[in-house]
């Protein structure tokens, strides 16, 4: 099965930011590791933000960050 990557999510997701607590207003991949890792922990919440934390923890564990930069600095949301 071959996976296709979703372009509209994968833009979301570079601009998306974090709606509350210590680090409200950052972009996700901003995030300190330590805090994904906690959220991976602790559980992370449902719906659209659980699914970016998740993935944004992926990204940071697998050296994607320089993708994620590009894309929001080639991209950027008017």
């Amino acid at each position: 099965m071959e996976m296709v990557p979703d372009k509209q999510k994968l833009l979301e997701l570079a601009h998306y930011k974090m709606p509350f607590g210590k680090y409200k207003g950052r972009f996700l991949v901003d995030l300190p590791l330590a805090y994904l890792v906690w959220f991976r922990q602790k559980g992370f919440p449902n719906g659209k933000l659980g699914e970016y934390l998740r993935t944004t923890l992926d990204i940071k564990d697998n050296g994607l960050e320089p993708i994620i930069r590009k894309i929001q600095k080639e991209f950027p949301l008017e």
